[in-house]
């Protein structure tokens, strides 16, 4: 992942931004799969040799300076520290590694936890959608995400459950996605 500071583009600009990168780097032995737009960031999910990183970021550079990359790779993670990085994850509108984080927890756990995880997950991957332009697919997703949280607990470690059924709920009445911290 390849995160450059947003200088003022809106999810709707997210085709275009990959489709810039993407003819931006056309020299180069890069994948440049998608591009999400947050508020402070837009995040590019790339394929790149390490050794050729640098000069992908430098290409980069006039749709935004370098706010971060890392490396994503499923990680063996003890399922607190899965729970801890998956809230840092959505509340910092890093939604795609936020299910990445979640889905390591969901791996761990049974029965009604492993619903509960999986509606988060599928929260998650609906505002990753959003941040693609594709709000309609991830409002879509809002009624399976509200029926994997089920009837669980309000709370699951510091995450409120019950605050996430009620934004679900309120986004399912106006038909859009709000993006909110859990």
């Amino acid at each position: 992942m390849i995160h450059l500071k947003n200088i003022g583009y809106d999810t709707i600009d997210s085709p275009n931004l990959v489709h810039r990168a993407r003819e931006i780097c056309s020299d180069m032995n890069a994948s440049i799969r998608v591009a999400r737009v947050a508020s402070k960031f837009v995040e590019f999910d790339v394929s790149v040799n390490p050794d050729e990183l640098d000069m992908l970021i430098g290409k980069l550079s006039p749709i935004g300076e370098l706010d971060n990359t890392r490396h994503v790779v499923e990680e063996k993670i003890e399922k607190e520290e899965g729970i801890k990085d998956g809230i840092f994850y959505f509340n910092n509108e890093r939604f795609w590694e936020s299910h990445e984080s979640l889905e390591g927890v969901w791996k761990k756990c049974y029965g009604t936890e492993k619903e509960l995880v999986q509606g988060i997950i599928l929260l998650a991957v609906a505002f990753a959608h959003k941040q693609k332009d594709e709000n309609r697919i991830g409002v879509g997703m809002l009624g399976r995400a509200l029926e994997k949280l089920g009837d669980s607990p309000a709370m699951y470690g510091n995450i409120d459950v019950d605050r996430i059924r009620n934004k679900i709920k309120e986004m399912q009445k106006i038909k859009d996605l709000i993006i909110f911290e859990i």
